[in-house]
């Protein structure tokens, strides 16, 4: 753990292509979910804490692609992906094509404290959340008028960083996944290592292409760029550069490594971000 940690945290919303008029509204979700996530940190809770609350807002929100909003697979239905990971402990939870649950993120969350397995997908999710008693929504209830009428508006995934007083790093991830997905498609989001992780030298939360995200790890090779010594902006451009370089792909990540230093990149058009750094000034970016 970091002598004299400095907390800190930050939030995406999504990396791609988005109208000018909606961008202010994206910020402001993105700002609002990095409040909620500093409040919990200013009060002594924990990062793991902070970035599901954070995360929780934005799968709330209907202009993000996760939770209520999501975006629809080939079928015209939602199934959606979300991880969570303490970067202390390693301990990590994932759900993947999961349907009628309204916050991914907090079923992640409970399959983490559960400790039994790592990651559910589609109906075995749906078993273990009836089996520890985790509310159920109708399906449909998670789609949005927007979602049908202006589909190729909406992009990416949602997630956070966050780092507590403790020094403790924490990433949640949460995404509707690609609109028109074959159904069953598992995305980069719940996958370790690839559009989330933790450890003891920082975290990263990954959105974009996940096909291309997953087959260069990204999340676990941008900490890498850490270790050998880069800065988190210069490795969040490192990671992006070799994404490029390897698979053409376009995507965007977060980060915060071990002194609460924060990073972002992307080679996308937007990736509206919120940050909250040791001052305590939110910023936004886009």
């Amino acid at each position: 753990m970091t002598p004299n940690p400095q907390p800190a945290i930050i939030v995406h919303g999504g990396a791609g292509r988005i109208r000018a008029e909606e961008l202010p509204r994206r910020l402001d979700g993105c700002k609002a979910a990095a409040l909620a996530g500093w409040e919990i940190i200013q009060q002594g809770g924990s990062a793991l804490d902070a970035a599901e609350a954070a995360v929780v807002v934005l799968e709330d929100n209907p202009l993000f692609n996760a939770g209520t909003g999501s975006t629809l697979n080939s079928l015209g239905q939602v199934e959606m992906d979300a991880a969570i990971m303490a970067g202390e402990t390693l301990r990590a939870g994932a759900v993947a094509a999961v349907q009628g649950i309204k916050n991914p993120i907090k079923l992640a969350r409970r399959v983490m404290e559960d400790g039994r397995h790592l990651l559910f997908a589609g109906e075995g999710a749906l078993l273990f959340a009836r089996e520890i008693g985790f509310p159920q929504c109708d399906p449909d209830a998670l789609i949005v008028e927007a979602e049908r009428t202006r589909w190729q508006e909406k992009h990416g995934t949602v997630g956070c960083v966050a780092m507590d007083a403790d020094g403790r790093i924490a990433v949640a991830t949460s995404t509707g996944g690609i609109f028109n997905k074959l159904p069953g498609r598992v995305g980069d989001s719940p996958l370790i290592g690839c559009g989330t992780y933790a450890d003891d030298d920082g975290g990263v939360s990954c959105t974009g292409q996940g096909e291309a995200v997953i087959r260069i790890v990204m999340a676990k090779t941008a900490l890498d760029f850490l270790k050998e010594g880069a800065n988190p902006e210069a490795a969040a451009h490192q990671a992006i550069a070799l994404l490029a370089q390897k698979t053409g792909g376009t995507a965007g990540l977060i980060i915060i490594d071990r002194q609460g230093k924060i990073g972002y990149a992307r080679n996308t058009e937007r990736m509206p971000v919120a940050l909250i750094g040791s001052a305590g000034e939110i910023q936004l970016d886009s």
